[in-house]
């Protein structure tokens, strides 16, 4: 069993409870009681910063057989939803900072994303496949309200008859609708919407800057109102935590429109596992037991197993019995179907101002 060493204070409206040293660092540094502290004082505050920062190309490709894409595009680094589950945190270290608290406070933007994709998009050999947007972090994080950098992606790809798909757990997106619904009648946009409990008390813990359930159930709504072809992610599912939510959620989110839906078990990789540890002992400490040793259950003994086929679903009885689930419930509500693959052929680079018109075109 993990015995924690860090002093474990709970930071108003954040998800870690800790900032341990990036894997990288040549120092580490943890926090720890001196007894010192009175009490009754409370923790500071955690103040958001926010950097931009420079890259060289925007869309990020990747050959994994466990996700539905091979190009994406993430405006952020970082997040400040706060998602203490969150498998993009170990990223944070590359950048010589910490997964715990930094990386919900420490946040990048990309300002030239827009620029980067239309150069990227308009070369002679770029050859068009479905763009995700947000499969690392959430593009519609509180900042975008600010800087509007996944819009600005969004208005290229319109611009380019670009199909894309988006993942949010943020009301944000609804926003964009003046984008997404008309790309959505022309079968370029496909949105996911995570829920992970109906429970606001268990959300607020656990996404603690992220919508409300209700919020999120009602972006479903508008969306699907608007003609947007909209699933619900699950995600992650924990055992013990939240999995017995599951055919709640997904009939709630049929209700709401929702024409499919997916899960992925939690994960736990590198520094995560230790940060949901913390959380577990701060916020659930009489079920904290029982819920590692049910991930444990599914990840042959570990708390986590990264293969190829296993890490997004787990492993033995009791990830079985969740796929079956999973299975029966979509069936039963009538969303179990695949939806359409969106449409590659309308791609085209629109003119520049001064172009000469293809009277063959």
């Amino acid at each position: 069993m993990t015995t924690f060493t860090q002093q474990i204070t709970v930071v108003r409206g954040r998800g870690a409870r800790t900032n341990g040293s990036g894997r990288y660092e040549a120092e580490a540094r943890d926090a720890f009681d001196d007894g010192w502290t009175p009490d009754d004082i409370e923790p500071a505050r955690l103040t958001t910063t926010v950097s931009p920062e420079k890259a060289k190309v925007i869309i990020t490709r990747n050959d994994s057989p466990d996700v539905g894409f091979s190009a994406s595009i993430n405006p952020y680094r970082g997040c400040e939803h706060g998602c203490i589950y969150c498998y993009a945190r170990p990223a944070h270290a590359y950048m010589g900072l910490s997964p715990g608290l930094d990386f919900e406070s420490k946040l990048f933007f990309k300002p030239d994303a827009a620029r980067l994709l239309e150069r990227e998009l308009s070369k002679e050999t770029y050859v068009p496949d479905v763009i995700h947007i947000g499969g690392n972090t959430d593009p519609y994080q509180p900042q975008e309200r600010r800087l509007r950098i996944t819009r600005q992606v969004i208005e290229v790809l319109a611009r380019f008859n670009h199909p894309f798909s988006v993942i949010s757990k943020s009301g944000l997106i609804l926003r964009d609708l003046d984008l997404l619904a008309p790309m959505a009648e022309k079968n370029l946009v496909r949105v996911a919407i995570s829920i992970t409990t109906l429970d606001r008390k268990l959300a607020r813990s656990m996404e603690p800057r992220a919508a409300t359930p209700e919020k999120r159930l009602d972006a479903v709504r508008r969306l699907s109102d608007a003609g947007v072809p909209t699933v619900v992610m699950f995600a992650p599912a924990i055992p013990g935590l939240n999995d017995h939510e599951i055919e709640a959620v997904l009939e709630r989110a049929a209700g709401a429109g929702a024409r499919g839906a997916g899960y992925v078990a939690l994960r736990l990789p590198m520094e995560i596992a230790d940060l949901f540890q913390e959380w577990l002992a701060t916020d659930h400490p009489d079920r904290a037991s029982r819920v590692m040793s049910l991930v444990r259950q599914m990840r042959g003994g570990k708390t986590y197993d990264s293969q190829w086929g296993k890490r997004m679903k787990g492993e033995g009885p009791l990830a079985a019995l969740m796929s079956r689930r999973f299975a029966v419930a979509k069936q039963r509500l009538g969303i179990a179907g695949k939806l359409p693959p969106l449409d590659l052929s309308l791609f085209r680079v629109p003119p520049k101002p001064g172009d000469q018109i293809d009277l063959f075109g």
